[in-house]
């Protein structure tokens, strides 16, 4: 902490010094030029001392940090003579001997001991400004390969103005949305002629143009990009806003919070739309109203019994039991005091499923008649051996009873006969096993068991044939959203550009898997970029300038001799110059530097002349403000036919230049007539 409050201090101090010391040497300097104005060029070449050019630049260095740029005279004495290392520099004996006996001087060293005390301070701060003027300098802008008349287009990135204008048909956006050209300064086209100011009357309308330049650049005639000409307002009869049209319907269909709004048309053309003030839309809260509670269903009840314990299939119109489960339109019940009312649960309350996982009903079996006795009828256990008759009228099934009584009417063979198995009915479709289709597709399966009735063991009886469970395809489903997926990045393009800066491209599919089956597409970008730098300027054609005024009309030969109001012809010329060309750019051609036209000087000169018709109305000067007017005149042509259109051997066109002062009928001397208008209701000047 002490060290940053000693820091703190010597920089207060410094700072003073600071101050004191740039006071004296201004006074320094102004001794210095004193001196310099008395003595003569014999009496200050003096002694000659050899100084190193690197002393010299860092002299002037600290008298300017010293001096805020105070010191200027005295760098301008210096830079005189100083130039580089091992330089001779020639100064007065005379103006030494001064500048060391002077009390300013003693002063200075006094002053020059006192600011050691904060040398390294003085370091730290030259450092921070350095940076801070880095910092300042490196500021990143928004860079585009394209500028068409200040619209930015193909986006670079974030760069250094610098870096970026390497390429003088890029342009570059800053923080207050507009866009810079690189490039020379050059005027957009004219906007088009606004619509006239006022409704009805006269008024004035407007066009506007943009000089787009790289830094302080300005473009030729930079006051030139408003142009004012009168207009007469067309919309005397204007109409203005139609009727509201009806509400909207509420933005929320129920509760609060809600809005409407409601729009109007100006029924008035384009160059009337003033007339219609106010916006063309309103908008404004709805009442609230009650939301309709729509239905939900309870969760489903547990089965009910099966509504027979048995299948019978002895009957043809038969069919299986069957049982059932319930629901309720209740969690919640649908609201029928709001508007509109809630909706009722889709479905059915009820659910009925067959029970066919129930064994088929006994069947008791009864005698058939007896048939003729012979051996016994079972080759097993025991059998009948005379007459026998058989329990099939009907046979017992499923369990049912066999008949009573004796099957033969002798004896009875005792041998107990293996039971077969048969199939209990199939279960309902189980659920299949996935909703939608994927990889594979889903599957549903039912049951059966080999009970019905089930094979004896001892002795033991043949089994069900077939299978116990069947698989079906769920084909009906439809497939599974497939959302996509980004593959890999391709490696980044090569640089596109040989000098400035260019972007370099790195791709991506979204293949990984594609999306199908309405999934998601990838999210993300499919493309990316990095920025690349040649550290090259780019070539910078030249361009040539506009003309300069045409020179003075002369005797090409004698510069002298007066030609002016003489049918003596001379010469004139006018130039031009080849502008911004740089980085090995091209220079201009289609044409040369300067021209040159055979003329007569008629600048004055007294001459008949006829009355040519009126020019055309001039634009409003300036373009606005109260005082704002246009002209229009008309002048005397003067009769040139006392001179030769022609001039020399090679018979050149004649121009003649100047403004004679030509004399028409019923008119001024030097004949020119002008006329004025105001430039009624002109904007004021912004």
């Amino acid at each position: 902490m002490a060290t940053a409050d000693q820091l703190v201090e010597l920089m207060f101090s410094w700072i003073k010094q600071r101050e004191r010391c740039a006071e004296k040497l201004r006074k320094l300097a102004q001794e210095l030029e004193s001196l310099r104005e008395k003595c003569n060029i014999s009496e200050c070449v003096g002694s000659t001392v050899s100084v190193a050019g690197s002393a010299c630049m860092i002299a002037a260095g600290v008298a300017t940090f010293f001096t805020g740029g105070a010191a200027a005279p005295l760098l301008g004495v210096a830079g005189a003579v100083c130039s580089g290392a091992g330089a001779t520099v020639s100064v007065a004996t005379k103006i030494i001997e001064g500048f060391i006996s002077s009390e300013t001087m003693k002063e200075a060293q006094v002053i020059d001991e006192k600011s050691n005390e904060v040398h390294s301070v003085r370091r730290i701060v030259v450092v921070a400004v350095l940076l801070l003027v880095s910092v300042e300098r490196s500021e990143c802008e928004r860079c585009f390969a394209r500028l068409n008349w200040g619209q930015c287009g193909e986006e670079i990135g974030e760069l250094d103005i610098d870096d970026c204008c390497q390429n003088v048909k890029y342009g570059y956006q800053t923080a207050d949305g507009v866009c810079h050209s690189c490039g020379p300064p050059q005027w957009s086209e004219w906007s088009p002629w606004s619509y006239c100011n006022v409704l009805c009357g006269d008024g004035v309308t407007q066009r506007k143009r943009t000089c787009f330049a790289f830094g302080l650049s300005e473009c030729e005639n930079a006051e030139d990009k408003l142009q004012t000409r009168p207009c007469a307002g067309s919309c005397c009869d204007a109409k203005g806003w139609g009727l509201w049209l009806s509400w909207s319907a509420c933005s929320v269909s129920c509760g609060e919070g809600g809005v409407r709004k409601r729009t109007r048309v100006c029924s008035d053309p384009p160059e009337c739309q003033s007339a219609c003030s106010g916006s063309s839309e309103e908008t404004e809260s709805c009442p609230p109203l009650t939301c309709p509670v729509h239905g939900g269903w309870s969760s489903w009840s547990g089965w009910s019994q099966c509504s027979g314990s048995c299948i019978d299939d002895q009957r043809g119109d038969a069919t299986p039991p069957t049982k059932r489960r319930y629901r309720s339109c209740s969690n919640p019940a649908p609201s029928g005091d709001t508007v509109p009312h809630g909706n009722s649960c889709p479905g059915d309350e009820v659910q009925v499923q067959d029970c066919s996982e129930l064994p088929n009903c006994p069947v008791d079996g009864s005698w058939g008649a007896w048939s003729p006795s012979g051996t016994c009828s079972v080759p097993c256990g025991e059998g009948l051996q005379l007459a026998v008759r058989k329990c099939n009228q009907p046979t017992p099934k499923y369990g049912g009873r066999f008949c009573e009584g004796q099957s033969t009417r002798t004896s009875v063979c005792e041998n107990t006969c293996p039971v077969d198995g048969f199939w209990s009915g199939w279960s309902t479709w189980s659920e299949c096993s996935s909703s939608c289709i994927q990889d594979r597709v889903p599957v549903r399966t039912r049951h059966r068991s080999c009970s019905n009735p089930a094979p004896s063991s001892s002795p033991p009886g043949r089994g069900c044939q077939g299978d116990d469970r069947q698989m079906d395809n769920c084909n009906n489903l439809p497939h599974c959203a497939v959302d996509g997926g980004w593959g890999s990045w391709s490696a980044f393009s090569s640089c596109p550009v040989s000098c400035g800066v260019g972007l370099q491209v790195s791709v991506r599919e979204c293949n990984s898997p594609a999306p199908n089956h309405g999934g998601q597409p990838c999210p993300g970008d499919g493309r990316r970029t990095s920025i690349c730098k040649t550290d090259v300027y780019c070539p910078v054609d030249g361009v040539w300038s506009q003309w300069s005024p045409w020179s003075s009309c002369k005797n090409p030969f004698h510069k002298n001799k007066r030609i002016r109001c003489e049918r003596l012809s001379g010469g004139q010329t006018r130039e031009r110059q080849c502008l911004h060309q740089n980085h090995g750019g091209a220079v201009c051609t289609n044409g040369t530097l300067t021209e040159t036209r055979a003329c007569y000087d008629v600048t004055g000169c007294p001459m008949k002349g006829t009355w040519e018709g009126w020019e055309s109305w001039s634009l409003c000067t300036p373009p606005c403000g109260g005082t704002s007017q246009r002209s229009r005149r008309r002048i005397c042509d003067p009769d040139y036919s006392r001179y030769s259109l022609t001039i020399g051997p090679k018979r050149v066109p004649a121009t003649f230049f100047g403004t004679p002062c030509a004399k028409c009928k019923e008119g001024p001397n030097c004949g020119e007539e002008l006329e004025t208008q105001p430039c009624v209701n002109a904007p004021a000047c912004t």
